[in-house]
């Protein structure tokens, strides 16, 4: 397959007029001819995009532990753009958890669906006081064996983990742990000092900066001080409303291409306003707002492709919201050698856009999604 007359992002980070042409893997960029052509008209073909913050859609959760609803919302993901994401999963009892990660471990891609690159666990490590949407209940201290129980029932396919550093234990699990997959600080009080010792002792990444954290001080800079003079990565829900547009725009000028963008979605994505149900908990969906009975705010309603659309709407070039939504993502489950980017050798997994952004076809292994 060719999709010629298009502006083809690069691994550089900057558009180029040519064609690029692939079949399971890309084979060539630049100036491609053959058979089977696209023509694109002057629209974008940007690499996949990948969520590693999403807990559901369509009405199904990542962590009910039903397999039958994984391919539901592998093509839900498919249909918005997302050609790899991670089903992350939220703060509950092992067995639960374990019953969870177990059905995701034997999810097989439709032919029409996304892949699923690994699970995060968003949880049970976390924080009583920044628990947020998270049960209270269902909270554990950082647990190096039940960390290597849960990934060995899912196969060893957990690719990011999100912990509380100020936890009791939490020093040596996040030691242990980031020698397996990425370890994120996130759902936590944890202050400067704290979270630094973190990420020198093998954390990479933060988990929705700014929602279950303390805020940015001039005197207490925080988790999120902490992660810009780390080097780590960050994520954010792009929605609207959990992160004010101008403070993304200020978080990229501040974290450049370390920024990841998120849906954080629940099951209440892709349908109506209502009532539905997150860890155990009921919420309310109303103008998209997805809240508990209390008011708490919890993840968010969005695809991918929305959160994308919205940070270029908001301000931040497209080049750079690419970036964040493909690239960095795939480095931060450590994959970028895979997906991530449009390469000769990557996976042809790769989205054409119309000017205005519109998704017009979608490639995962080099199919087109229909």
């Amino acid at each position: 397959m060719i999709i010629k007359n298009a502006k083809i992002f690069t691994p550089e980070g900057r558009f180029e007029e040519g064609s690029i042409a692939f079949d399971q893997k890309i084979t060539g960029i630049g100036q491609c001819s053959g058979e089977a052509e696209v023509d694109a008209q002057g629209g974008y073909v940007i690499p996949g995009l990948i969520d590693v913050h999403t807990h559901g859609a369509v009405g199904c959760d990542a962590s009910d532990g039903i397999a039958e609803n994984l391919p539901k919302l592998s093509r839900y993901y498919a249909q918005h753009g997302v050609t790899s994401f991670c089903p992350t999963t939220m703060t509950l009892k092992e067995p639960v958890l374990k019953t969870a990660v177990e059905s995701i471990r034997g999810f097989q891609r439709p032919a029409d669906g996304a892949k699923a690159a690994g699970i995060h666990l968003e949880g049970p490590f976390l924080s009583y006081a920044k628990r947020g949407a998270q049960a209270a209940d269902n909270l554990h201290e950082p647990d190096v064996e039940m960390f290597h129980r849960l990934n060995e029932a899912s196969g060893g396919i957990v690719r990011l983990v999100t912990v509380a550093p100020e936890e009791p234990n939490a020093m040596a699990f996040i030691r242990e742990v980031s020698k397996v997959c990425t370890v994120s600080l996130g759902h936590s009080t944890a202050d400067f000092k704290t979270a630094c010792e973190a990420y020198e002792n093998g954390a990479s990444h933060a988990t929705h900066l700014f929602n279950g954290m303390p805020a940015l001080l001039h005197r207490e800079p925080g988790i999120i001080g902490a992660a810009l003079v780390s080097d780590a990565s960050v994520e954010l829900i792009c929605d609207g409303l959990h992160i004010h547009p101008a403070v993304i725009l200020a978080v990229h000028k501040m974290f450049g291409d370390r920024l990841t963008l998120i849906s954080d979605s629940l099951r209440c994505a892709g349908m109506p306003d209502g009532d539905y149900e997150l860890g155990g908990q009921p919420i309310v969906v109303k103008g998209g707002r997805a809240t508990l009975l209390d008011g708490t705010l919890a993840g968010s309603s969005i695809s991918m492709l929305d959160a994308l659309r919205n940070v270029v709407r908001f301000g931040l070039p497209l080049e750079a919201a690419v970036t964040a939504a493909t690239l960095r993502p795939a480095k931060v489950i450590r994959m970028e050698q895979e997906i991530g980017s449009l390469a000769v050798g990557r996976s042809a997994d790769l989205l054409l856009l119309d000017p205005e952004l519109n998704l017009v076809k979608t490639f995962i292994d080099g199919q087109e999604i229909q």
